[in-house]
């Protein structure tokens, strides 16, 4: 790498030498970093959080720990990896310390929403239901599926994400997927 002082092009950069370089003491590493990865991260976060404050604080905090533990990176896995378990690791925290402090948000009024089309309003309509039924799962059932189903990993690669076995990865999933479809053949009838 070079001095702290010059400019750094790095696009070319690997995530693992990023992280290196970060752990020791590059200013411009972890931006970097963060750059590459904050839009993915914060699509993580919406899936497994109940809403985007939550998912964006859990992003935050998330990097911020990823920021200090740099040093703690063993190398086992990719750099995207380790930073979508943190991520989803910091979702699951707000999840248990927002269930012994629930509150109910006061309901909007829409008046700073835009108009959609009907095509898009539908489709967005059933995406938000959708998400409505993720949250009716379990915390390890809606962390599975997602990291599965919604963001495409491999079972072996949910269950490194997750820490967990590959089993437990597929049992999770078929367990919300049993849930999902009771949930929606209920909302049918």
């Amino acid at each position: 790498m070079s001095s702290a002082n010059e400019l750094v092009d790095t696009r070319q950069v690997s995530d693992r030498d990023l992280l290196t370089a970060h752990a020791g003491g590059a200013p411009y590493a972890f931006a970097e970093l963060f750059r590459r990865h904050r839009d993915h991260l914060y699509q993580t976060a919406l899936r497994v959080c109940p809403g985007p404050e939550d998912a964006a604080d859990a992003v935050q905090e998330a990097l911020l720990s990823a920021h200090r533990g740099a040093a703690t990176f063993r190398g086992d896995s990719e750099v995207r990896s380790w930073l979508h378990r943190i991520v989803v690791n910091a979702c699951l925290d707000r999840i248990r310390r927002n269930k012994l402090r629930r509150t109910e948000p006061l309901p909007e009024d829409g008046a700073d929403e835009p108009v959609c089309p009907r095509d898009d309003f539908a489709a967005l309509e059933s995406a938000q239901v959708v998400d409505e039924a993720l949250f009716t799962l379990p915390d390890d059932q809606r962390a599975a599926l997602a990291a599965v189903v919604l963001e495409g990993y491999s079972i072996a690669d949910a269950a490194a994400l997750l820490g967990i076995p590959e089993g437990t990865v597929k049992s999770r999933c078929a367990r919300g997927r049993r849930r999902l479809h009771a949930h929606f053949t209920a909302m049918r009838t």
